[in-house]
């Protein structure tokens, strides 16, 4: 996306580096990356930097309206509402497709946004590592808002751990050690101190929680929780699980984030959003007539993660067969932009922005980012299989 340092990274780049590149990242967790890293990093510009982050700001504005709290309200199914909300999420993140516009022209546009984490931990120790293989010029960071490494990993650990001792604070995931994104839970625990937990490990005693501490061996209270759970996953697997605690009861525990914010700043918040570089995206149920061209609109379910249930290529049958309208979107079609010269043909891009938000702070602060590269009609490893300049990257944005 910038030139000049896009035709000299892939003059200089050659196989073996990168091989060495994987070698030492996979060093520091043996087997823990079990995702596709990108041979390359996306280079930014500091005019398409300040398209997407005027986006972010103007969706984060609508955030921390006053209203946002009832308009998102039914973005939470019943059966998933959890009692003791924070006031806001402390990790936010979007997700924009690089296009390409009627002008030929590059610009961000939104395809979805969550209120909760991603690779936080990761994204600090991955794109450390490329530098020290890959020549990336020092006015170009995958830090924002003017975090460095020092003062982003400070914040991170104030946002998650806060005033509370660490041995009382938990990564709580479903299975962390069998999980694709495991290295990020891992760097996590290396950067805070906090060790990942499965929920079948939870103890419950009343309103308590508990786990057994890895280093010390002893039952420990849980009084922070840092939230990896999605719970259209953990509704998948709860047969296989067995019995374990209901995170959905009243319980003496924080959580960062909140589940509900998972829903509150979700798809669901996507047709309330008024932006140039937001697709135009409908309550299904609020459709009075559809579009003439049906495909030019891609058809979303409301709860569901990882890109399950979507329909690219509707069909007027598609949306006849949804029988609850209320709980889809029909979301304007995006078109990624070939943006990334490679070897072979060019690759699309997905950026993803990521926030973090402590408590007492009037709004999220943009801190950190990650990238996915695909030559596939999605982004997603099902559609590149085989393919190489591909999969998880970073973008270095220019300051």
């Amino acid at each position: 996306m910038v030139p000049a340092l896009r035709k000299a990274f892939n003059k200089a780049f050659t196989q073996t580096q990168y091989e060495a590149f994987l070698k030492d990242l996979n060093h520091l967790h043996p087997g823990a990356i079990e995702f596709r890293i990108a041979e390359t990093p996306v280079f930014v510009s500091k005019a398409f930097g300040e398209k997407i982050i005027d986006t972010c700001e103007s969706i984060v504005d609508l955030i921390i309206s006053p209203g946002f709290h009832k308009l998102s309200e039914r973005s939470i199914p019943a059966t998933d509402l959890v009692p003791n909300e924070n006031k806001h999420s402390h990790f936010i993140a979007f997700d924009f497709g690089v296009c390409i516009n009627d002008d030929n022209e590059l610009e961000p546009q939104l395809i979805e946004m969550q209120g909760f984490p991603t690779l936080y931990g990761f994204q600090v120790y991955y794109p450390d590592l490329l530098r020290s293989y890959f020549s990336i010029p020092d006015n170009y960071s995958q830090y924002l808002d003017g975090y460095n490494r020092e003062t982003y990993l400070s914040e991170l650990n104030d946002v998650i751990v806060g005033n509370v001792p660490v041995e009382n604070t938990i990564l709580l995931e479903i299975k962390p050690h069998e999980q694709k994104t495991r290295i990020d839970f891992y760097c996590t625990q290396d950067y805070l101190g906090i060790q990942p937990v499965c929920i079948t490990d939870l103890i419950q005693e009343g309103k308590d929680l508990y786990y057994i501490n890895e280093k010390t061996k002893k039952k420990t209270q849980v009084l922070r929780i840092y939230n990896r759970i999605i719970f259209d996953d953990l509704h998948a697997q709860k047969e296989s699980l067995g019995k374990i605690v209901d995170i959905r009861q009243e319980l003496n525990v924080e959580w960062i984030p909140h589940p509900n914010w998972f829903y509150r700043i979700s798809k669901y918040t996507l047709p309330f959003i008024h932006h140039p570089y937001v697709p135009k995206t409908f309550f299904l149920n609020e459709v009075k007539q559809l579009p003439e061209k049906l495909e030019d609109y891609v058809l979303k379910p409301l709860f569901s993660f990882a890109g399950q249930g979507v329909v690219i290529d509707i069909r007027k049958s598609d949306i006849d067969a949804v029988k609850d309208p209320e709980n889809w979107i029909l979301q304007q079609k995006v078109k990624y932009a070939d943006v990334i010269e490679t070897p072979d043909i060019p690759a699309k891009v997905e950026i993803r922005m990521m926030y973090i938000w402590k408590d007492g702070d009037p709004r999220p602060k943009l801190a950190i980012n990650l990238s996915r590269l695909s030559k596939g009609k999605m982004i997603g490893v099902r559609y590149n299989k085989d393919k190489d300049w591909v999969g998880g990257s970073v973008c270095y944005f220019e300051k």
